[in-house]
């Protein structure tokens, strides 16, 4: 497959570049600095550029037969307002140039999924450490699920560096969150991978946990 992932120099995007290498895809990598994917692949097509630039996002999203978003903001306590921006600049042109195939990553906590932690993870977690990012994951979740895109939302747990695994809990039904929520980020790229070829959780969004 042919694939653009942004934030692909990210702990989890430059792991989901690896793992669609792996894959034997072809990987477009759409960073804003230079430099910072450090290795060569034949397959691997490294454009640099702002989410702002809607021409040159257009040029990278054409053709592909996919694109994932693996960006996330920077801070704890301030909106990522060019994120945000940068979502729904990346859901028009592809709704324009009709490539139709969305993997979003967002956390756990976001949308209806803030309801299944019990008290008081959900209010020291959700209400306090990560009110910021989670009220700019749900902006773009919205942006997302209102597009015409075949969607697929990605709500992780806590994530980790720990080694892939293969055995992994997820749905997209209610549930009561009990026990440990990590999953590290190398199962989480899997995972969305996956997603490129399976049409489970299609114009859906499924909490992810090791």
């Amino acid at each position: 497959m042919k694939i653009v992932i942004f934030g692909a120099n990210g702990k989890t995007g430059s792991l989901l570049v690896e793992q669609a290498l792996a894959n034997g895809d072809e990987v477009t990598a759409f960073i804003r600095t230079a430099g910072s994917i450090l290795f060569d692949h034949s397959k691997l097509k490294i454009v640099v550029g702002n989410l702002t630039e809607k021409l040159k996002l257009k040029d990278v999203i054409t053709g592909s037969d996919a694109c994932i978003s693996a960006l996330g903001g920077s801070s704890l306590t301030h909106h990522s307002e060019g994120i945000m921006n940068g979502i729904d600049n990346i859901v028009s042109i592809m709704e324009q140039v009709g490539v139709s195939r969305f993997i979003y990553l967002s956390s756990f906590g976001a949308g209806e999924s803030l309801y299944y932690m019990p008290q008081p993870i959900r209010f020291i977690i959700a209400g306090v450490f990560l009110r910021v990012p989670l009220a700019d994951h749900n902006t773009n979740e919205q942006r997302i699920s209102k597009s015409k895109l075949h969607w697929t939302i990605v709500r992780p747990g806590s994530l980790t560096n720990g080694p892939q695994k293969g055995d992994l809990k997820h749905g997209s039904e209610k549930f009561s969150m009990k026990g440990n929520s990590g999953i590290s980020r190398a199962s989480v790229a899997a995972f969305m991978l996956l997603q490129l070829t399976d049409n489970q959780y299609v114009n859906k969004s499924v909490w992810l946990f090791e």
